[in-house]
């Protein structure tokens, strides 16, 4: 959510922010006249409210003065103000709810140094590390080494719950709870985070918060009682402080958690289906960090730099790109993206995605903080990223990893969680 008051005095500002994203920037003029009307209701409420006040504070001094004829007439009038008011602040309510709607709306204005394009295809590359694996022999895809060890059940997925849904088996699910129990262990143990385990449901308010909701609810799988399973675990951790003021003391807050995501994919139907490239429910280790405004973008190349260095543990060949206005979302100012390279099915894959959102999220979240002990609070900084998602990382190692006979290395950090030097 923007700062309102930047919308009222620097309307083309935010309109060439949101235009840069390459979106309907036609909300700027919804949100003026809405506001027009709203500010318009609540003057007049303020000044029928404050003629209400004079009037009745008169009819006390007709009475002592004799003059019961004009108190009566007095009495009329502010009966009839206060049904006015009465009128003027349901209006007013009501128009104040409209705003908030339209508010949530809006994207986020993307920072100067984002760079301009349409999609995807004009996402700079900003740094590549490692090189790609090189065979004498012809490099399988992820998904048939994992059916040549056991590892994957597609089948019985789709049996008990639909299609996209993985059963990890055997030395399958050995390797998806060593990766990610690696992940939060270095995340913690190495670069300083405080690891949370979040409830891995969330409430609406939790969505709105981070800017889920209310335009990415097809997004989403909803349970009862107007809870949703989560997306990641950028939700339930950016809401640990809702409605909350933070000590200047306290920053950065640097959490790292591991978290089941469920995510329905709606807009991404026959994209990636073979293996565990994409499916609906899948384990990640999300990093979120609370800033003070001043250290935001600094902050956000140190969160780069922590999601790189588990591919970097592992020997992994990958690349950092920074994405441009029109393929980076709605929610955020800036964002990194890091893609592993994935021998077998020769192309790179997203594990990590680094954003700073600045104060959208604190504002809709309502998450402030004091710079000092008596100032006036302000909202936090928030940013986050993967670090990382678990399917695509082992669909990269079985892949990058494997062997001509069919057996696969473990990389070498992961050999005392797995067990194994080598899958045979």
């Amino acid at each position: 959510m923007l700062d309102r008051e930047l919308i009222r005095k620097q309307p083309d500002l935010v309109r060439h922010g949101i235009q840069r994203k390459r979106m309907d920037s036609s909300i700027v003029d919804i949100f003026l006249a809405a506001d027009t009307e709203f500010r318009r209701v609540t003057t007049e409420t303020g000044n029928v409210q404050a003629e209400m006040n004079q009037i009745s504070k008169s009819i006390g001094q007709l009475m002592g003065q004799g003059k019961k004829e004009e108190a009566e007439t007095a009495k009329a009038k502010a009966s009839e103000l206060k049904g006015r008011v009465g009128e003027l602040e349901s209006q007013q309510k009501s128009l104040e709810e409209k705003l908030h709607a339209i508010e949530l709306e809006f994207p986020n204005i993307p920072h100067e140094s984002a760079p301009d394009g349409d999609d995807e295809t004009q996402n700079p590359v900003i740094r590549e590390w490692g090189t790609k694996p090189v065979f004498d022999f012809e490099p399988k895809p992820h998904w048939e080494i994992g059916e040549q060890h056991g590892m994957f059940d597609a089948v019985r997925g789709a049996k008990i719950t639909g299609s996209g849904w993985m059963v990890y088996r055997g030395i399958g699910a050995r390797i998806q709870r060593a990766l990610f129990n690696y992940m939060i262990n270095f995340q913690t143990e190495q670069n300083g985070y405080e690891e949370i385990y979040p409830p891995f449901v969330v409430n609406r308010e939790s969505l709105i918060g981070t800017g889920n909701l209310p335009k990415f609810e097809d997004d989403l799988y909803k349970s009862i009682d107007d809870l949703f399973l989560i997306p990641t675990a950028e939700v339930p951790v950016t809401n640990l402080y809702r409605d909350e003021i933070l000590e200047v003391s306290q920053l950065p807050i640097k959490h790292a958690a591991f978290s089941g995501c469920f995510r329905r994919e709606a807009g991404a139907a026959g994209k990636d289906t073979r293996g565990i490239q994409r499916i609906h429910q899948f384990d990640k280790v999300e990093m979120v960090k609370f800033v003070e405004p001043s250290t935001a973008y600094d902050e956000l190349e140190k969160l780069v730099v922590d999601a790189e260095a588990i591919l970097q543990s592992l020997g992994l060949h990958y690349r950092v790109i920074e994405l441009c206005t029109g393929d980076m979302g709605s929610k955020a100012t800036k964002i990194y993206d890091i893609e592993v390279w994935a021998a077998g099915v020769q192309k790179y894959l997203e594990v990590s995605s680094c954003g700073n959102f600045g104060d959208y999220q604190s504002r809709r979240a309502n998450i402030r903080y004091r710079p000092e002990p008596t100032a006036r609070p302000e909202f936090v900084h928030i940013l986050n990223g993967s670090g990382v998602a678990v399917p695509r990382l082992f669909a990269a190692i079985l892949e990058a990893f494997q062997r001509a006979d069919g057996s696969v290395v473990i990389p070498e950090p992961l050999r005392s969680y797995v067990g194994k030097d080598v899958i045979a």
